[in-house]
């Protein structure tokens, strides 16, 4: 049996096809990310872009909850906010730590409802 009988020659084509197109943008970023300065205005802008996505998901989040967090009382969804919050500024501004630490804090408080 041959490669294109199985079938198996048309997934091979196909992840060689995924690979060299992506492995050329993934060489470029490589090449041009090495001059990028982090501390840069353009870096700072991004954080900040970033930073607002996210206090604006988690604002939406806990005003206007929907699917199972609209049955998550207002006082939990606060307190997991507040615990969040914390572990932002514990982890030294780590927004990471904050967003997950707070999504932990809600799956814990809303296991405990049950």
């Amino acid at each position: 049996m041959t490669l294109s009988e199985d079938g198996f020659g048309g997934y091979l084509a196909l992840l060689l096809a995924g690979t060299l197109a992506t492995q050329v943008w993934r060489w470029i970023g490589v090449a041009v990310g090495s001059r990028l300065d982090v501390g840069g205005e353009p870096f700072q802008w991004v954080r900040a872009v970033a930073t607002a996505l996210v206090a604006g998901m988690v604002t939406r989040m806990i005003a206007f909850p929907a699917g199972a967090l609209a049955a998550v009382p207002l006082g939990t969804r606060l307190a997991a906010f507040a615990g969040g919050l914390a572990l932002y500024v514990l982890f030294r501004r780590s927004l990471a730590a904050g967003v997950l630490g707070g999504a932990l804090l809600l799956a814990l408080a809303a296991q405990a409802m049950r």
